[in-house]
């Protein structure tokens, strides 16, 4: 039996070529297009120390929700692997190197924070603002506890962190100044799929 990529919950699902190999071009196409959106969108930043503020995961959650988990997971792995082969995706370039950047555990936090986000769209969550919102905002959380880690992993010797206070310094640089922001974009985020649906549905009636 194929496997199936999107489910009718999902506006990709909805919306892509029901024919076998039409089908496979448009996912192809999808997840090209969701690199690009994501690359812009890492480019568009406000750059503090150590992590910019960028709208790379307004982008993962809006494209999850509309794409589901296979094709938003694989959009994001794609994106990765586009930027350590050396493409200029990431906010500061790209390179094997950027293994070793401190934004680097944000960046691989997005394939589970797209995997949940996924699974509720899959599941018919992208219908519903409120739990979808709920969903999204869970998944950013999961986000940065893996950047969190990394960015701990990579904070000795740094001058970015006080080394006599590791923990609440990494807190305090990478991750309190965008929890406003990320609730911001997750609202957003849920609020652009939901208005999808409801564009689609006056369309069909």
């Amino acid at each position: 039996m194929a496997l199936t990529l999107t489910t009718p919950n999902t506006i990709l699902g909805v919306l892509e070529p029901k024919a076998g190999t039409s089908k496979m071009v448009a996912t192809a196409f999808t997840v090209l297009a969701g690199t690009i959106l994501m690359a812009v969108s890492a480019r568009i930043n406000i750059p503090l120390i150590p992590v910019p503020v960028t709208f790379q995961t307004l982008v993962v959650a809006a494209l999850s929700a509309a794409f589901g988990w296979r094709v938003g997971v694989a959009t994001v792995v794609a994106y990765i692997a586009e930027g350590l082969l050396g493409l200029p995706v990431f906010s500061r370039g790209g390179g094997i190197g950027y293994l070793f950047s401190p934004t680097f555990g944000f960046i691989v936090g997005m394939i589970p924070m797209a995997y949940v986000i996924g699974r509720a769209a899959d599941a018919g969550l992208s219908r519903k603002p409120i739990a979808l919102f709920g969903t999204m905002v869970a998944a950013d959380a999961l986000c940065f506890a893996f950047g969190f880690v990394w960015l701990l992993a990579l904070a000795a010797g740094t001058t970015w962190i006080d080394q006599t206070n590791i923990l609440g310094s990494a807190f305090a640089v990478a991750v309190q100044p965008f929890i406003v922001w990320d609730i911001i974009k997750m609202a957003f985020a849920a609020m652009t799929v939901t208005g999808a649906w409801a564009l689609l549905s006056s369309r069909k009636a």
